[in-house]
């Protein structure tokens, strides 16, 4: 497993950190996903044999946000 951490821009409220939360737990390889709204982050942990980073950010950015940082953990 793989920790990433993505800083995001454009959430307005938990909904929107909601909404990311369950778009990315929901993709393939995904084990959790952790959003907070107040820190503007997006914690996932993910197979990286069944996905890559860039689709989390992408599946981030499908939704109208911006990802403007990640952070390997």
């Amino acid at each position: 497993m793989k920790s990433v951490t993505l800083k995001v821009e454009g959430m307005n409220c938990n909904g929107c950190a909601e909404r990311i939360r369950s778009t990315v737990a929901a993709e393939p390889g995904v084990q959790s996903a952790a959003v907070s709204f107040e820190d503007g982050t997006a914690r996932v942990l993910y197979d990286p044999q069944a996905i890559e980073e860039n689709r989390l950010v992408e599946a981030v950015q499908r939704l109208g946000f911006r990802v403007v940082d990640r952070t390997a953990a």
